[in-house]
């Protein structure tokens, strides 16, 4: 009976490690994504770093079943000199047990990003931050540190970017009382000119702005941005960081007022800003969105829709989270997207798709198979 259990537990390690394992030479979007050790990857809403040759990609460790899209393990981190193979590098942010944090178990941990401070010589993580049990009501970013470039994270704190600071594009008439926003109907001429006009940057001025789906950029110069969506969703702000990275300087702009725009991404390409967003359906996919830029700051003009192809409307059934650049190839980009799956969301894929620049837009095109 020992040789039967012995062979067997033989068999199961094999088939485990060997069998499950996968080599890839290719990027095949929305298919199963296996890690070094024939696991899924588990890097829902991610971003990467590039650090001494090799990619670090963190992202949401989702679960199954009802609580799936809480976060109830925390950012995961995997490693890869390829983009190809992934390993696993465990939880760089876990989630604390203390009742009073405000990164508990069951708070909502989303989109994290890390970038790398060459003067504190820390890695700084950025994410969309809900407290528990208040659905999306805080709209907070949260931030956390560490020397490593794996962590363990430790977090600092969350803010509302920006309070009783007024956006660099916002009108000297603007910042008077006007109409508040239960005097007007929603989607009527006369409420899209109060978003336009500042009525929720008004109402947010004290407690500071709201931030929910981000992004970071740190730019040629060294300074960083945070890039979120703010104002219910309705308008992108673009907040420049200060010198540590780990909190706002008060500096800002509103991209789009009422352009109901989320999941930014960003990236540079030849000089200019390039940006792909969503609309916003919930985790229901939509038609992406595209704008450029010669400044970080702006102005920014609308590009159109980034898809060519079919399912474009929706862009390609996924949700953008990062223009990735490939290290050594500068006029290499990959957009970075997920397939959200709410029902099961440990089961949501990821589709990567090369980024094209012609005439002034930025293209993206399906691929069942390509490579970089």
């Amino acid at each position: 009976m020992r040789k039967y259990i012995f062979l067997s537990c033989i068999f199961c390690f094999f088939y485990t490690v060997v069998l499950r394992a996968q080599t890839y030479d290719s990027f095949r979007p929305g298919e199963v994504w296996l890690d070094t050790q024939g696991v899924p990857i588990n890097a829902h809403g991610g971003g990467i770093l590039y650090v001494d040759s090799v990619y670090y990609w963190f992202g949401e460790y989702k679960t199954g079943g009802p609580l799936g899209n809480t976060a109830q393990v925390g950012v995961s981190c995997y490693s890869s000199k390829d983009l190809y193979h992934w390993k696993n590098e465990g939880i760089a942010l876990r989630v604390e047990e203390d009742s009073t944090s405000e990164i508990v178990r069951g708070a909502v941990i989303e989109r994290p990003k890390v970038i790398y401070n060459t003067k504190t010589r820390k890695y700084v993580m950025w994410f969309h931050l809900e407290l528990k049990g208040k659905g999306y009501e805080a709209a907070r970013t949260g931030v956390a540190v560490s020397d490593h470039v794996t962590g363990p994270y430790t977090y600092l704190c969350s803010y509302r970017p920006n309070a009783k600071k007024y956006p660099q594009n916002f009108q000297k008439s603007w910042k008077k009382e006007q109409l508040g926003l239960d005097s007007l109907r929603w989607w009527s001429p006369e409420w899209y000119q109060a978003v336009e006009e500042g009525m929720l940057v008004r109402r947010d001025f004290i407690k500071g702005q709201m931030s929910r789906d981000m992004t970071l950029f740190v730019d040629d110069d060294g300074k960083a941005y945070h890039i979120h969506a703010s104002e219910d969703n309705l308008t992108l702000h673009i907040s420049e960081l200060t010198s540590d990275y780990t909190a706002f300087t008060g500096r800002y702009v509103r991209l789009f007022p009422a352009g109901h725009n989320e999941a930014p991404t960003i990236c540079k390409y030849q000089g200019k800003y390039y940006m792909i967003t969503s609309g916003c359906t919930g985790w229901a996919p939509n038609q992406a969105r595209s704008f450029s830029a010669d400044h970080i700051f702006g102005p920014w003009t609308s590009l159109g829709d980034p898809c060519e192809g079919d399912a474009k409307r929706t862009t390609f059934d996924s949700q953008g989270t990062f223009l990735l650049s490939v290290a050594g190839k500068p006029e290499t980009f990959i957009f970075m997207a997920d397939r959200w799956n709410p029902k099961n969301p440990v089961d949501g894929r990821y589709v990567w798709l090369p980024v094209y620049f012609e005439n002034g837009r930025i293209v993206l095109r399906w691929h069942n198979v390509w490579e970089y």
